[in-house]
């Protein structure tokens, strides 16, 4: 009876084992051999493209504004072709001023711009026009007063010859006279008194001064 005991246990134990290795056949990949969940597979995700920075639209090159040409101030001062008026032009950059007079009764002022190769268009009052060309020391053109055309050379003006102008109130009534010193020393001119035309008093050339009316008045060169 007492080998009995040693058996029994060692019959208990093959049953055990035989128990375990039955319940690990079972059970299949669910555990490692340590009991332990197989570690996840992790699929790493597809990184993002970095976004490419779009390019900005270039913006067109500005075009550089044209440059004029700086003429300084320069009058220009002589007689029409039929020598009956005289004509006088004023050119500072690209603009200009011209005086057309006859010394009786006919005038007229015009304005305009002078192109970079010289060529001027100047209008005024009534229909008045001057088409000129500037080149070297002298413009020559042709100036429509009253639809009539005069031809003029015109040449550069050394002071005090220029184109002079006075513009003011004398005992209520409104002066305007213009005066065109020649380059010889003659001087032509109109005096508007109220609008009314006259021949123009001679004004001093070195300082512009003349009486009109009997007030002393200054007439200024002219400048555009």
């Amino acid at each position: 009876m007492k080998r009995s005991g040693p058996l029994f246990t060692l019959l208990a134990g093959l049953a055990l084992g035989l128990f375990m290795l039955s319940l690990n056949a079972t059970t299949g990949e669910g555990t490692s051999s340590y009991g332990e969940a197989p570690a996840a597979t992790v699929t790493p995700s597809a990184s993002a493209s970095p976004s490419k920075a779009r390019p900005s639209p270039s913006k067109p090159a500005k075009k550089a504004s044209p440059t004029r040409t700086a003429r300084p101030k320069t009058s220009y001062a002589g007689r029409t072709d039929d020598d009956t008026s005289a004509i006088s032009i004023s050119v500072r950059g690209d603009k200009a001023i011209a005086y057309f007079c006859d010394g009786r009764s006919k005038e007229s002022w015009l304005k305009g711009n002078v192109e970079d190769d010289g060529e001027m268009k100047l209008s005024g009052k009534h229909g008045a026009k001057l088409e000129g060309r500037l080149t070297g020391d002298r413009v020559r053109g042709t100036t429509t007063i009253d639809k009539h055309p005069y031809g003029f050379t015109v040449k550069k003006a050394v002071k005090p010859s220029g184109l002079y102008r006075a513009t003011t109130e004398v005992r209520g009534a409104k002066i305007d006279g213009g005066w065109i010193v020649l380059p010889d020393g003659r001087q032509v001119g109109i005096v508007r008194r109220e609008d009314k035309p006259s021949a123009a008093p001679r004004i001093d050339p070195n300082t512009g001064g003349v009486t009109v009316d009997g007030d002393r008045l200054t007439a200024r060169p002219v400048v555009p």
